[in-house]
């Protein structure tokens, strides 16, 4: 596979508290970089995975990381202006 992939998992805290999954990319050239994802978006890819634990997110493409953030701002498209709560 080319490209990035899950090099490292690790839980984090949000700045409201909540829970976190921070991912680690690890690119082609050795470069990595950081990514938390939110509730919503590590339970999207953790089923697109089909993963039943964290850690078996390990090696996944970065592809499959970019359409859990996707699908985690459109929930707040799909809720109308405001946001979810329509703040």
């Amino acid at each position: 596979m080319s490209g990035a992939v899950i090099s490292r998992v690790q839980l984090g805290a949000a700045h409201d508290g909540d829970a976190e999954i921070v991912l680690t990319l690890r690119y082609d050239n050795g470069g990595e970089t950081l990514v938390s994802l939110d509730h919503h978006a590590a339970s999207h890819l953790m089923t697109a995975c089909g993963a039943d634990h964290p850690d078996a997110l390990l090696g996944q493409g970065w592809e499959r990381v970019r359409d859990a953030l996707e699908a985690s701002s459109n929930r707040y498209a799909a809720a109308g202006p405001g946001g979810p709560d329509n703040r």
